[in-house]
């Protein structure tokens, strides 16, 4: 078993054992927004999505599937999505996983590929590895709506 899918299977075991949440009340609700923080915010979240970015088009194993997208709508809608999945203030205002990638025909390997692109970029930003596992778990479970071939 390769680094990279220990790493995936690990922080999908083990998503709730990884950190104790810093939970926030907030008019009776309790918003834990810890991951979203050590993702460095909004600014963080931006700056992890340019790296992505950057990386996805540099990699020879999936950037021809980005040849045809809107890039700067591609990067708001990741960044909403990331804030939102790590507790911030952000709404996800993009589609359904399932309706996007439909008929984009994504294999497990390019799937795979892009989440090893993120962990790059998370690198990058110096995101430490228990932080990644986090945010990785919470995306993992979208493989079922993205991977259709």
């Amino acid at each position: 078993m390769t680094a990279f899918l220990k790493r995936l299977c690990a922080a999908c075991a083990c998503a709730f054992l990884l950190a104790a949440p810093a939970a926030a009340q907030q008019g009776g609700n309790t918003i834990d927004d810890t991951l979203y923080r050590e993702l460095g915010g909004q600014e963080g979240i931006r700056k992890i999505i340019d790296d992505f970015k950057l990386i996805i088009m540099d990699d020879a194993r999936i950037n021809a599937s980005f040849k045809d997208v809107d890039i700067a709508h591609l990067k708001k809608r990741l960044a909403e999505q990331f804030c939102a999945l790590a507790g911030g203030p952000c709404k996800y205002g993009g589609k359904d996983m399932t309706l996007i990638h439909a008929d984009l025909g994504i294999t497990v390997a390019q799937f795979n590929a892009l989440t090893e692109d993120l962990q790059q970029a998370l690198d990058r930003n110096g995101i430490p590895y228990r932080v990644q596992n986090r945010l990785i778990a919470k995306l993992a479970p979208m493989q079922r709506e993205i991977v259709t071939k």
